[in-house]
């Protein structure tokens, strides 16, 4: 039993798997697109928010410094999955990476987390969309009605109907293809990133250097906390985040971390890649430092036009200009930031696709999700459930407390990355690799660490979350996954314990 649970799937086998006519993705991607696809995921509402949140509350001008410390940790995550990616090919991330490496049902675990993960992720950000054409539309003098506004507080009903239309047109869009996919998101990523550029340059020219003193401001007083909205490090050692001072920029980083999540996701479409060995780590690496290059700009741009303490928290790259008198960037500001947020959407829908459809071919999912379009080379049939589900999730539910789950996800997916490295390196040292993640265990041990820390951070209900699903997961695993899994029933077959091949193995 033990050793069933924890079989591997080789390599080899991984790739092989990806030849089936049947079961094959077309490639068609290419360093390009794998760079835009990570611009276009990571740079969403945390560019646009979180910036003044931090300042204000943790660590003042030395936000950049934060950015810095989270694009370090992200870094050495991204170092993991560029080995990974470039030679296991295989759609799927760290699903498919900790199969080759930890085993069956690690692999289920993670694989399943990601699928709550990038669902609620495509949801919460699809909500958060609606809300910037809202005001939008409100502004040109265009009101929806409450009912279809998700917010009708008068009767108790409430559909958001822009996030669920959203939803279902990437979903038509992705089963289209990915080069229409990759094509939409580089006009998008464009208009996102230009913004950006704007309020770097633009706002460039209403720095004042005191708003910078003191750059690190002196350390507060932090209340001790007992709820279970608390970081779980502070009910498990009675450490509090700190504001401002040396710790709080450290605190500061553990929040602005999430406007780096999606990295990760550009791993999923390693399958779908024409050179991946040598795609994936320039696409991986690539984005990750264009965003935290353009991340630390805005903050310095930000905190020298208006002294931290006056910053706001839900807008404060617009209300920064406001308070120097150009209200007008701020609506070009919230154009862009509504725009952007297509791109991390559909980014978002595309990687839990791909991981639906990984587990399914393996038999842990019904094989008939595995099957792809015959026309367009996309797994369709996932596409269009998961994207039908999740316009209805985004449409009646706000979402708001259950979005850390995407956090605390994406998190440990960075971990079971990081340990699966140094598993693979004494395992199959052997192995072909295009890129290989620099000293070995060293990276990958300090990756877990750093990772471990922040998760810490994170409030002690969303642990409790968290570890519900993954119950929930074992469970349906143990009825289900198990007993169809493909790889137990080939191991069956060449015990002779099958009378014919496994079913959907044609070989």
């Amino acid at each position: 039993m033990s050793s069933a649970l924890f079989r591997t799937k080789n390599v080899e086998q991984s790739i092989r798997d990806t030849e089936e006519p049947e079961h094959s993705l077309k490639k068609s991607l290419s360093a390009l697109d794998l760079t835009v696809f990570g611009v276009g995921v990571i740079i969403g509402t945390g560019i646009f928010v979180l910036t003044g949140q931090v300042a204000k509350n943790n660590a003042g001008p030395a936000v950049s410094l934060a950015f810095v410390a989270a694009g370090v940790v992200c870094a050495l995550a991204a170092l993991c999955y560029a080995e990974f990616a470039s030679t296991v090919p295989v759609a799927g991330s760290a699903y498919t990476f900790s199969y080759a490496s930890l085993g069956e049902l690690p692999a289920w675990i993670i694989g399943w987390d990601l699928v709550l993960e990038f669902a609620l992720g495509t949801a919460v950000v699809a909500v958060g969309w609606s809300g910037y054409i809202r005001s939008l539309l409100d502004n040109a003098g265009w009101h929806l009605p409450a009912y279809l506004a998700g917010r009708d507080n008068a009767t108790g009903f409430g559909f958001d109907i822009l996030a669920a239309a959203l939803v279902l047109v990437l979903t038509g869009i992705l089963v289209l293809g990915m080069k229409l996919s990759a094509r939409i998101t580089s006009i998008v990523v464009a208009i996102k990133v230009a913004v950006v550029l704007i309020v770097i340059i633009a706002g460039a020219f209403f720095i004042h250097g005191e708003n910078y003193k003191p750059f690190v401001p002196h350390p507060e007083p932090v209340p001790a906390g007992g709820s279970l909205k608390a970081p779980l490090i502070q009910l498990m050692f009675g450490w509090a985040p700190a504001n401002f001072g040396v710790m709080g920029i450290f605190t500061a980083a553990s929040v602005v971390f999430f406007a780096f999540i999606g990295f990760d996701i550009v791993a999923t479409a390693a399958e779908e890649t024409r050179n991946p060995q040598r795609d994936m780590p320039r696409g991986i690496l690539g984005s990750l430092l264009i965003c935290t290059v353009l991340y630390v700009a805005v903050s310095v741009v930000v905190t020298g036009m208006q002294k931290y303490t006056r910053l706001s928290v839900e807008a404060p790259l617009a209300d920064a200009f406001k308070a120097v008198g150009h209200p007008w960037y701020a609506g070009v500001i919230s154009f862009g930031a509504a725009v952007g947020l297509t791109t991390v959407c559909m980014i978002l829908l595309l990687g839990q696709t791909r991981v639906f459809f990984a587990m399914s071919r393996d038999g842990l999912l019904p094989r008939f999700f595995s099957r792809v379009h015959p026309r367009f080379k996309t797994p369709h049939r996932p596409t269009i459930l998961l994207g039908v589900i999740i316009a209805v999730v985004a449409g009646f539910t706000s979402l708001s407390e259950l979005a850390e789950l995407v956090n605390i996800g994406t998190l440990f997916a960075f971990v079971v990355v990081a340990i699966s490295v140094i598993i693979l390196r004494r395992t199959r040292p052997d192995l072909p690799r295009a890129f290989r993640t620099p000293w070995v265990p060293v990276v990958p041990i300090v990756s877990v660490c750093a990772t471990l820390w922040l998760m810490l951070n994170l409030p002690a209900e969303t642990w409790l979350r968290f570890a519900v699903w993954m119950v929930i997961g074992i469970v349906v695993y143990l009825l289900y996954g198990r007993k169809h899994s493909l790889l137990a029933l080939r191991e069956q077959a060449a015990a002779g314990e099958l009378s014919g091949p496994p079913p959907g193995d044609k070989r």
